[in-house]
């Protein structure tokens, strides 16, 4: 963590009050929120996606959530330099960036300033491996990325086939894992100096009871109607139709499964991915966790004003 910070930043699983936590912080300390969530950023999915409600943004600026069309593909490149822009601007308003979300790609390229510079492809390889998932399958082809880059495989799912193939061809052009091609992506200078805080439930039974009540409360909302949509449109919106909180219903449109079997299938693919989260942010320089409560927002901004006046917290600690 640098001596003083430019860049708020709050992280962590899946139903840990991420959202409410950065408002609270934003209103003691004049910031605007930029969503770090690869399924906010989509238009009409609200509700699976948790996007903030006008009520739990609470007149807090909201930058990165429900702006691109559900058809509409959207790179993590694309997402750094979108929400550079964010940044640029609400700096230039003289008020405080705050990032938020549980998509750690996002946030790690982000602070790093990875450089997404396009690799020539090589479409021989692409068309093979496009063929071999027609004549073999996904699961033939995400047992080979999880020998090759386990890391990567750990945060896909075996149906998200872009990212599944895309991984396998960066692997088989350069030799490299998805987390080597970072790091050697990272410039020698990082274009912000953030403070990151990841917001914790030390128990996990707690943290996969909050995620059931979330699904719980989800579902109150409609979001069976929500799926419904993605499943029906399932052909042309291809990010949303493989994301945790969509797909798991599509057996229970076809007939195949009962509902509580799917929202069961649900909430343990949602343990899964929180899992999944706390070993991407385990891994990321600088990180100050906090226990899940009440008083996060307050917290964060202490820690915030404290970051300035060069008290710094010590990284990696638990407070």
């Amino acid at each position: 963590m640098a001596d003083w910070a430019d860049l708020l930043v709050i992280c962590g699983p899946t139903a840990t009050g991420k959202t409410a936590a950065a408002v609270a912080a934003a209103k003691l300390l004049g910031g605007e929120v930029v969503s770090a969530d690869s399924m906010q950023i989509y238009q009409g999915l609200c509700i699976g996606t948790a996007q903030a409600t006008p009520q739990e943004m609470d007149g807090v600026p909201h930058h990165m959530v429900g702006f691109l069309p559900p058809e509409q593909r959207f790179s993590v490149a694309d997402y750094v330099a979108r929400a550079t822009e964010c940044i640029r601007a609400i700096r230039g308003r003289g008020r405080v960036p705050i990032v938020a979300g549980g998509t750690g790609l996002y946030i790690s390229s982000l602070v790093n300033g990875i450089d997404f510079t396009v690799m020539e492809i090589d479409l021989d390889i692409r068309q093979r491996l496009e063929n071999q998932l027609q004549s073999q399958g996904e699961n033939v082809l995400y047992r080979r990325l999880e020998a090759v880059d386990p890391e990567a495989a750990a945060r896909l799912h075996p149906a998200d086939h872009v990212r599944v193939l895309r991984a396998l061809e960066w692997y088989e052009q350069t030799g490299r894992t998805t987390r080597e091609r970072i790091a050697r992506s990272r410039p020698e200078q990082k274009p912000f100096r953030p403070m990151i805080i990841g917001l914790t439930e030390p128990d996990r039974a707690h943290l996969y009871a909050r995620i059931d009540a979330r699904v719980d409360r989800m579902l109150e909302r409609g979001l069976l109607e929500e799926a419904r949509l993605v499943y029906d449109h399932r052909d042309s919106y291809h990010t949303a139709a493989q994301a945790i909180g969509y797909k798991e219903y599509f057996s229970y449109f076809e007939g195949r499964e009962s509902l509580s079997d799917c929202t069961a299938a649900l909430k343990q693919a949602s343990h899964r991915y929180a899992k999944r989260q706390l070993t991407w942010f385990r891994h990321m320089e600088g990180l100050v966790w906090l226990n899940v409560g009440e008083e996060n927002g307050a917290q964060i901004a202490r820690l915030w004003r404290q970051c300035k006046e060069n008290a710094e917290p010590q990284a990696g600690s638990n407070l």
